[in-house]
This record gives C-alpha cells, sequence and structure tokens, in this order.
C-alpha cells in the first residue's frame, strides 16, 4: 500500500512559475475534501466559501457521483473519446434535454469544447462572427470572461489583460454595464445611441456577450429589465445574445441558468466550472439549432467533451435538479445569506450588498480592507476571497448544498473576522 507524502514546501517556490496566486492567499497544503470542509496536511480544517470559484457548486466529493464515477473506471469505461460516440455522453445529453431544456422549452443544441470556460466563449464568439459576417463584439465594463486572447479581449480588468503582453485585442466594444456609470445614466439608451449612429465609430456587432451577476467583477447584478432591454437591442441591432453562465449558471443564482424567469432566452449561453459536478473539467456552449452552420471538425479540440465529466455530470443533474428541492434550499440560504451580510456590512460605513441567490458579497469600499477581512477569516478557518475592479468586494461562494448549520458557522466566522478589523460599527445607526 502506499502512502500519500507530504510535499516539500520549497519545490513550490523552487518549480512553480510566479503566476500562482490562490495558493499564496491560502499559504496551506491541502489533503483532504468532503462537502463544504477541506483539511490540510497538519489536520486543520475549513470551512470553503470559495468552492473552487464555483466550480464545486455540489461541495467536494459528492459521494454518489464519486461512486458512479469508480464504477466507470473499474469497469474499464472509456476515458478519452474525443467527440466519439459513448453512451456516457447520450446518457449526460438525454439528462440535460429532460431535465433542463425540455422544461424550459429551449431547444438549444449542445457543442462540447475544449474543457475550461475560455473554450466556451473562443467558441461562442467564433461562431456569432461566423454567422453574423461581422467582427466587433460588445462586451461590458467589469465582466470576465476568460483568458485566452479572444476570452480576453471582452474582459474588462486591466490587470488581466496585461497578461497578454501588449498584444492588440482587437474587434471588440466595451460598453457600461448597468448602473455602472450611476442610478441615472441609462446605458441602454447609450448603447443603442452609439450603434445607431453611423458616426459613432462603433462597427455593427456580431453579437452582445454578457454575464448576468459578474463573479469577478465585483457581484454586480443585471435586473431583469435591463436584460430584457438588451434582448431587445441585441435583436434590433442584428446581434446574438450570448450569456456567459460559466460563474453565474449551474445554481449559483438561484436556479439552473441565471436568466430563468427573467422572459428572455439568449442564442448562445456558455457553461463550465460546475457543469461536470464534481470539480472535473468540462465545458459546453449551447446555441439555437439554426445558428448550428459549423461544418464538421471546422472547431475542435483534444479535449473536447471529458468522459469522466459526462458521468458525473448526469449524476448532478438526476440527483439535485429533477425536482425543486435543492432550488428551495438556495432559496432558504440566499435569504440566510443575505440577512446575514447585511448585518456584516452595517459595521462598515459605506457598505453595500451586491449579487444575486448565493452569488453574494459585501463591497467594503476598498481592497486594502476586503483582503485584510479575508486573510482574517482564513486564519479563523474559512477560505473566501475578494472581487471587483480594485478587490473591494468578499465574495461567498459557498457550496450551494452546504449544510446550514455549517453555513451558519461560516458566516459566524466572517462576521467575527469583520468585528476585529471594525471594533465598532461605523455606519449611521
Amino acid at each position: 500500500m502506499s502512502t500519500v507524502k507530504t510535499a516539500e514546501p520549497n519545490i513550490y517556490a523552487r518549480r512553480e512559475s510566479e503566476v500562482r496566486s490562490y495558493c499564496r492567499t491560502f499559504p496551506v497544503s491541502f489533503a483532504k475534501a468532503a462537502g463544504a470542509t477541506l483539511t490540510d496536511a497538519e489536520g486543520n480544517t475549513y470551512i470553503d466559501f470559495l468552492a473552487g470559484c464555483s466550480s464545486l457548486n455540489y461541495g467536494h466529493n459528492d459521494p454518489d457521483m464519486k461512486a458512479a464515477l469508480i464504477e466507470h473506471i473499474s469497469r474499464d469505461g472509456v476515458t478519452h473519446g474525443l467527440d466519439m460516440h459513448t453512451e456516457e455522453k447520450a446518457s449526460f445529453l438525454e439528462a440535460f434535454e429532460s431535465i433542463i431544456l425540455n422544461p424550459r422549452g429551449m431547444d438549444h443544441k449542445v457543442m462540447m469544447t475544449g474543457p475550461t470556460g475560455t473554450n466556451a466563449v473562443e467558441a461562442a464568439i467564433k461562431l456569432a462572427r461566423k454567422v453574423t459576417g461581422r467582427k466587433n463584439v460588445i462586451a461590458f465594463s467589469n465582466g470576465f470572461h476568460g483568458m485566452t486572447l479572444g476570452s480576453l479581449a471582452l474582459t474588462g480588468n486591466l490587470g488581466k489583460r496585461a497578461g497578454a503582453g501588449g498584444v492588440s485585442l482587437p474587434d471588440v466594444t466595451h460598453m457600461p454595464f448597468e448602473n455602472s456609470m450611476g442610478d441615472d445614466f441609462d446605458t441602454l439608451d447609450h448603447i443603442d445611441r452609439m450603434l445607431s449612429n453611423p458616426s459613432s465609430g462603433i462597427e455593427a456587432p456580431a453579437a452582445f456577450v454578457v454575464e448576468l451577476v459578474q463573479g469577478e467583477g465585483g457581484l454586480n447584478a443585471a435586473s431583469c429589465e435591463w436584460v430584457q432591454g438588451l434582448a431587445r437591442l441585441a435583436k434590433e441591432h442584428g446581434a446574438l445574445l450570448i450569456v456567459d453562465d460559466i460563474q453565474a449558471g449551474i445554481g449559483r443564482t438561484g436556479s439552473f441558468f441565471s436568466f430563468d424567469h427573467m422572459g428572455v432566452e439568449p442564442d448562445i449561453v456558455t457553461l463550465a466550472k460546475s457543469l461536470s459536478g464534481f470539480g472535473l473539467p468540462f465545458a459546453c456552449m449551447l446555441l439555437k439549432p439554426e445558428l448550428d452552420i459549423w461544418k464538421p471538425a471546422e472547431h475542435n479540440g483534444t479535449f473536447r467533451g471529458n468522459t469522466h465529466a459526462f458521468v458525473t455530470a448526469r449524476v448532478a443533474l438526476e440527483k439535485f435538479w429533477s425536482d425543486d428541492k435543492l432550488r428551495n434550499q438556495i432559496a432558504l440560504k440566499s435569504q440566510v445569506l443575505e440577512e446575514r451580510l447585511h448585518r456584516i456590512a452595517a459595521r462598515i460605513e459605506g457598505a453595500a450588498i451586491k449579487g444575486r441567490g448565493m452569488m453574494r458579497g459585501v463591497d467594503v469600499g476598498n481592497g486594502e480592507l476586503a483582503g485584510q477581512i479575508c486573510a482574517e477569516a482564513f486564519r479563523r478557518g474559512l477560505i473566501i476571497e475578494t472581487s471587483g475592479a480594485h478587490d473591494e468586494v468578499v465574495k461567498v461562494l459557498a457550496p450551494l448544498t452546504i449544510p446550514m448549520e455549517q453555513f451558519k458557522a461560516g458566516l459566524d466566522i466572517l462576521e467575527a473576522a469583520v468585528e476585529a478589523l471594525v471594533p465598532f460599527p461605523m455606519a449611521a445607526e
């Protein structure tokens, strides 16, 4: 029997690239994970309010997904199949069709892309340009869509864009997201006027690409009215509507899609992160059938469609989305989260609650304080990160399945961390 050797700490500094980031914020070596609990090599436990940046919406090592995956591997099930037919792919597609698409009246086709979210976004903008014959794409301030060059062109954050090493990131126009210019500024009217003016200097767009809750951009949440208005604008200007649901989807904002119950049907939807249900790499693009004008292999990739992920994703769909049990749990936890965050925000002058559903946080006004809060929370046994243009938002991304008692315990730690740094309420009574 082999034993797992504890890693020599210096190996990371000696051999791992300087680009590493999360390990700098959480400088321990993790050894085990189950549900919403991480355990380090020294036996210390942490409540996970990061959840793989929303890649683990169902928590770590769900027992039913784990059992199905072990059974698949044990019988020598297909490990890698390119885009060939397998029983596992068929079972996933049938479950996705019957549990997710059909109840919503969605006739979208499923395109397997490379294994990460940026691969799905790249495919989406390629297809939009191919379908419309246009080059320009409209993205939004504070949006984040990935780190490959096409997706990075859509991303607003200058720090992320700097990683391109000065390479031009063309054919994208950034427009203001809802309320980003102040409550009195009508961003939809501004976009419409710019696109309607033949002398504005903005080319007709192939697509609008938008997150309905901006995960990395500060948890800015679009209203139903704004989303409906954006859908109308896209149609009026001959552009496709692409919803990037990589972080905000798969239950994070309350239902499977972030646009559920908003009265819109995007032309294209990108999914990844928690799509596999088990933290396995898996991304896809949903597209309306009339947009499926690809020629065979015109967009491909060695790892398009992860067979192991098909196994766990099917179990996730059948276990969590065949009835309303998880939705009801999310609604209850969302209410608890909102109430507790309001109580925390009351201690900090000017603080505000951001986000929707189980994708919420507190804007504490500056990155220094937010970073200090997260560091103090980690010292007390909670893993949580920041978000926003200045890292000013303390962002809660707890697993959707976290037991309520543990969820409240994590919120207790977060509140205690704030109290340690802000001893007396700063906000007016």
